[in-house]
């Protein structure tokens, strides 16, 4: 007889982020009754925040997410899975690939996670509530200040999506983001981006600064007030019939130039293997299990999950379940910035959020916000030598 072998995984404290993790263990176990897997949760500022050689010393299976890439390759506390998983899965991930979510997780040429979650800002709605007022969704920024200022608009205030969303709007005015080695952007399209988010961040409730999309999505289902989300990382959960008070539907984004839609900064998640895991085979064997597409459009996620595969999101009884959430805002997936995943990338992330907050709250000099940006991000490369 096989000896029993235990697997502890960690994940985020969501529907989204826990139950399928949870489904896919109990049916993983009956199909090798010798495994039993467990998951904890943990909250979703500590999944950005907390590091995950920490957490790989505690647990074998992780969900990450992907600008811990730098540093996974750097620390080599989770494995790179290109060395255990067959070339013809992983080409099957690589193809099925919802826009870069594949690639998000691949640094210095190996594979550090499997995309099982793939999620983006988006905007989202209350159909009801629209209609009820004789509204229409926005198209132009304009159409949003205009919807501002009935306050019926919202967005995630917290210092983390405040950053992704800021660099959402330098992106949709035509420069990415970090990609010299000195400034995050030229004074030109930083400044034009911060004046435009302060102008929207005026119209909304100040309430919002404290909330993560999740709390806003809360606050657009729980209650009446809130109609329009213009950008926060998708939930399909709330899409689906029965999980809130009030189903949101969810859709691309505006435009700026009456051409493109804006173009956000991607997220999701995916699961990795600690380096400390005494059986690696069967945590990959789990891994794998958990990324295939016929996982992914069924049992992933009638528990709750949102895939990170191309043929769930394409699926038609997914969507059916789920207002077309997936194939409204695949094309808004397909185009997002993949933000920098270096080795102090994540020092970056966690303070020069407060920075672009701070100016949101309480107003402030453009170009001194930009040059607080640039002394973190040139300290931030400065760790990757350390």
């Amino acid at each position: 007889m096989s000896k029993n072998i235990i697997l502890k995984g960690i994940t985020w404290n969501h529907s989204r982020g826990l139950l399928p993790m949870v489904a896919t263990a109990q049916r993983f176990a009956e199909l090798n009754p010798n495994v039993q897997i467990t998951w904890e949760k943990r909250s979703l500022q500590q999944f950005a925040d907390f590091s995950i050689q920490e957490l790989a010393e505690r647990f074998d299976l992780l969900v990450i997410d992907h600008p811990w890439a730098g540093f996974a390759s750097r620390t080599k506390s989770i494995i790179p899975l290109d060395e255990y998983l067959l070339a013809d899965y992983l080409k099957d991930q690589e193809v099925n690939s919802v826009g870069a979510s594949y690639d998000s997780y691949n640094f210095n040429n190996h594979q550090w996670a499997l995309p099982i979650d793939a999620a983006t800002p988006v905007a989202s709605s209350r159909p009801d509530l629209l209609e009820e007022k004789g509204l229409s969704l926005p198209k132009s920024f304009e159409d949003l200040l205009a919807l501002a200022d009935k306050g019926l608009v919202a967005f995630a205030g917290i210092p983390i999506d405040v950053l992704m969303n800021f660099y959402t709007l330098c992106c949709s005015l035509g420069e990415d983001p970090c990609q010299a080695d000195d400034i995050v952007i030229s004074e030109e399209i930083g400044v034009k981006a911060l004046k435009m988010y302060l102008q929207l961040a005026l119209k909304i409730d100040v309430r919002n600064f404290n909330r993560n999309p999740i709390q806003v999505y809360e606050a657009m289902t729980q209650s009446d007030e809130v109609a329009y989300c213009p950008f926060a990382y998708g939930y399909s959960n709330y899409s689906r019939n029965g999980y809130a008070r009030k189903p949101l539907h969810f859709h691309d984004m505006i435009s700026l130039d009456g051409k493109t839609n804006l173009r956000s900064t991607l997220g999701g998640t995916g699961l990795a293997i600690s380096s400390k895991c005494e059986n690696k085979e069967i945590a990959v064997e789990y891994a794998k299990f958990v990324g295939s597409p016929a996982c992914q459009s069924s049992l992933y996620f009638e528990s709750g999950g949102q895939p990170g595969h191309l043929i769930a999101w394409k699926n038609e009884e997914v969507n059916r379940q789920s207002q077309n959430y997936y194939l409204n805002t695949l094309p808004a997936l397909e185009r997002a910035f993949l933000r920098p995943r270096y080795h102090g990338s994540m020092f970056f992330q966690d303070h020069a959020g407060d920075v672009v907050r701070n100016y949101l709250m309480q107003g402030g000099n453009e170009y001194q916000v930009l040059a607080d940006l640039n002394k973190l991000y040139q300290e931030s490369k400065t760790l990757t030598l350390a």
